[in-house]
């Protein structure tokens, strides 16, 4: 009778045990699928055939009025050498996320193997910054505008093997005549729609994720600091991904959606 009891106890054991690793493998095949998915959605679904020609002038929205965003990065440097903030490196590239940083010419000389490091993912955008990061070009001669942009572009291709084709101005500061000097050397010129506001050593986490949520369109060309100024970007950057990809947005470079000729 014991033995009777102790085969029918196995059975059950058994049955429990069997029923237990089917659900957890389901578990794990809606993991995968999950994870597939989203590697998808991250990366390829959003980029579109060929990119637009966009009319001369500053770009500060991607050409689309799909639920896109680019994620770009200022990476400058004046007179303290500065590297790049690892935080919000090391969340993008696990990640996949597809960005563009804008390095300065003093940035790049202190930082050139981890520069030729992101250069080498098929993700990351290198783009021109200026060589010396002055934050009033509009106040600089003619051939002074086109020497910082010329020498910058001359050394990232140096580091990373690639020519840069977008340039964004220090501070954003510029004015006619030196827009199209920069564009004369065959450059577009990305700014922004509206800034983050990470470069505050007051802002917090919430109102850094906050401020952006409120703002953020489609097609939105988004600003952050990776040098070490963007002071809450590493903390509040995976919460506005979070929230912009449970609202349905994907994640570009520039050069999917803008075309240079």
């Amino acid at each position: 009778m014991l033995n009777l009891f102790g085969k029918y106890l196995f059975l059950f054991i058994l049955i429990v045990f069997l029923c237990g690793c089917n659900d957890t493998q389901k578990e794990i095949n809606n993991i995968k699928k999950d994870t597939a998915s989203k590697t998808i959605t991250r990366i390829d679904s959003t980029k579109i055939s060929r990119p637009v020609t966009i009319p001369k002038g500053v770009i500060t929205k991607l050409p689309s009025d799909k639920k896109i965003i680019a994620l770009t990065f200022d990476a400058c440097e004046t007179k303290t050498p500065v590297t790049f903030d690892e935080g919000i490196l090391t969340y993008l590239t696990n990640e996949k996320i597809p960005f563009t940083i804008f390095v300065s010419g003093k940035l790049a000389k202190h930082n050139q193997v981890r520069l030729k490091e992101l250069a080498g993912l098929n993700f990351v955008e290198i783009e021109n910054h200026s060589m010396n990061h002055f934050q009033n070009m509009e106040r600089l001669p003619d051939e002074k505008v086109k020497s910082e942009v010329l020498e910058n572009e001359k050394l990232l291709s140096e580091i990373t093997g690639k020519k840069t084709k977008f340039f964004r101005f220090p501070a954003g500061n510029y004015n006619q005549r030196v827009l199209d000097n920069v564009e004369n050397l065959g450059y577009r010129v990305v700014q922004w729609r509206f800034p983050s506001g990470d470069p505050s050593k007051n802002i917090s986490v919430k109102k850094l994720v906050t401020w952006v949520m409120y703002k953020v369109k489609p097609g939105d060309i988004l600003i952050f600091h990776i040098n070490g100024r963007g002071y809450r970007t590493a903390e509040g950057l995976p919460l506005i991904v979070k929230q912009l990809r449970e609202q349905g947005y994907g994640f570009v470079k520039l050069d999917y959606y803008i075309k240079i000729n």
